[in-house]
């Protein structure tokens, strides 16, 4: 869990607190919570309050979206912070094209995961 920058800020669209999450997944805020623990999700402290938020397109019809967490892994495992795999997972990119993570939600994974173990080279 990090803090961000306004940068960060403004490449994500929406952001979601954990309670939404857990309604959303069907789970406990504790599951979710789980979740940003094991690395399958981003948390991020925003806002005023600096309340934990995961971005909005991380989830999709009442799931996390498929191929996130494991190209979440590979980031990680390449030594990106979680700031820095926000901004690689939202920057556009013509030649994909969108950002990756609109490519995970579009079911286009595996190019996304190629990219990101292409990083590490």
């Amino acid at each position: 869990m990090t803090e961000i920058d306004a940068k960060i800020d403004a490449l994500v669209p929406a952001w979601l607190h954990l309670p939404d999450i857990a309604e959303m997944l069907d789970v406990e805020v504790t599951r979710v919570r789980q979740l940003v623990k094991e690395g399958q999700l981003i948390a991020v402290r925003r806002g005023e309050n600096r309340t934990l938020q995961v971005p909005a397109a991380f989830i999709k019809d009442g799931k996390v979206v498929k191929g996130l967490s494991g190209t979440l892994t590979l980031l990680k495992d390449d030594g990106f912070t979680d700031e820095e795999m926000l901004e690689w997972l939202f920057t556009p990119d013509p030649t994909l094209p969108g950002t990756p993570v609109q490519a995970l939600s579009e079911n286009r994974g595996t190019e996304v995961k190629r990219r990101a173990q292409a990083l590490a080279v």
